[in-house]
């Protein structure tokens, strides 16, 4: 069921938007996990390490695809928010055209460019061909990531968060089940991992798919609003790419701090990915924000009420804040144990590089909910090209960590990668939500002249 976010307390709305998509983020980091988890326990440290060195390319890549789902969804929720539904049918109708396009595209391209970039990334020998296992599977599932991005990205756009949620809880209890079934009983390595991902996250988009045509009657197209409209794909286009860019771009940074990980070593590779796993799942609150502001702030922009849109800034904040200081509570409490998941307890100095990347980071988690906040708060409101810089703030952060700092102080300088990289992007983020928002009440004065 649509859920209309211009109207109610801003607070009880994000909260009551955020929390079921909390629970999908948490499920899909839980599956995430459970392949870390037995293929750091059954296939050992070099295998974990091998799935773990893919991560940069991995976001790079699925991000990208990601990111230009949330930006499709963006003028749908706006048109929701204005009450134009033939609007809204047009621009479903060409997110879909544009997702295959993309899909197609995005498969073909990777996959023969999957090893160079493996090998560029100096991934250390001894893990090379399982990384490449994991990766080329991954990635050759591409068109199922779209269809579940799309069709859940949709889903919210129209205020259900909680539908998308219900299937991708199936999708990561299924997973599970094929890690155990291909990792323990065919034998078949990091590559079982792998299947197992694409298989669940194929059904979750197929179920989401089916579920919206069934239940939502705003979404019945006509044979004129199914077909392709260049202005309609061009707009989303204006909206999708630069957000799929400001993933990709911030990834590029990742990639370049990955790199010179694998330069120290397959042991550093796997501190990175234990404390890594363990902090993507700590940041799902973040996402979960991210992802309602989008949402919330398309509808409000497109209803044409900016005090609610800074209302609803100000409540997210109050929550990332409470949340941050949760979490550091939580890590410095339980953050050993949570890390046994993914290490053997003899692993010891692994286990204590982990501990410490995930103490640093968590330090600094308000700054990183400072940027998922406002950035997709500014996409929300159609300023998606101006968010891409904060991506390249992370870039940069991040390259500076890599090219300069790790080579010098080795593992200590990766501690501080990440939150140097939230700190750029902050710096970037906040007078551009106030130069957004002031140009937005300039367009939204003017059409109230023109109407009156």
């Amino acid at each position: 069921m649509e859920k209309d976010m211009t109207k109610g307390s801003p607070m009880k709305l994000i909260l009551g938007f955020a929390v079921p998509l909390l629970f999908g983020l948490l499920f899909q980091q839980f599956y995430s996990m459970v392949d870390a988890i037995i293929v750091g326990h059954y296939l050992g440290v070099d295998a974990l390490a091998a799935v773990g060195a893919t991560g940069s390319v991995n976001f790079l890549i699925i991000g990208f695809c990601m990111g230009v789902c949330n930006g499709f969804a963006i003028p749908i929720a706006q048109e929701f928010g204005a009450a134009h539904e033939v609007n809204l049918r047009k621009y479903v109708a060409n997110s879909v055209w544009l997702s295959v396009i993309f899909a197609v595209v995005v498969t073909i391209v990777v996959s023969i460019l999957c090893r160079p970039i493996l090998q560029v990334m100096r991934t250390p020998a001894n893990i090379i061909d399982g990384s490449y296992d994991y990766i080329i599977i991954i990635f050759l599932g591409i068109p199922v990531v779209f269809l579940y991005n799309m069709t859940a990205a949709i889903l919210r756009s129209l205020g259900d968060s909680r539908t998308p949620v219900i299937f991708l809880v199936m999708a990561a209890l299924l997973n599970i089940f094929l890690d155990l079934l291909c990792i323990i009983v065919f034998q078949m390595g990091v590559s079982g991992a792998a299947i197992a991902t694409v298989v669940s996250q194929a059904i979750a988009g197929f179920c989401c798919l089916l579920y919206m045509w069934k239940k939502f009657s705003i979404l019945k197209l006509s044979e004129e609003e199914r077909r392709w409209n260049w202005d309609y794909a061009a707009k989303l286009c204006n909206m999708g790419i630069p957000m799929g860019l400001q993933y990709s771009i911030t990834a590029i940074g990742s990639v370049v701090l990955q790199s010179a990980v694998n330069g120290i070593g397959s042991d550093a590779v796997a501190a990175v990915t234990a404390g890594g796993k363990l902090g993507m799942l700590l940041m799902c609150p973040f996402d979960a924000m991210g992802s309602t502001m989008a949402t919330y702030g398309g509808q409000n922009v497109g209803a044409g009420n900016l005090k609610r849109v800074d209302q609803g800034l100000k409540s997210c904040c109050l929550l990332g804040l409470i949340y941050s200081v949760a979490a550091l509570f939580i890590v410095h409490v339980v953050g050993r144990q949570m890390l046994l998941l993914f290490l053997d307890a003899g692993e010891s100095g692994i286990l204590e590089n982990a501990y410490s990347f995930i103490c640093t980071n968590i330090l600094f988690y308000f700054w990183l909910a400072l940027v998922n906040i406002i950035r997709f708060l500014i996409q929300g409101m159609g300023f998606s090209k101006l968010a891409v810089f904060a991506g390249a703030f992370e870039m940069l952060a991040r390259g500076l960590a890599g090219f300069l700092l790790v080579p010098h102080f080795g593992f200590q300088a990766v501690l501080y990668a990440n939150p140097l990289a939230w700190i750029f992007a902050d710096i970037f983020l906040i007078p551009a939500f106030f130069y957004v928002r002031k140009i937005m009440a300039g367009i939204l004065d003017r059409q109230k002249g023109q109407q009156a």
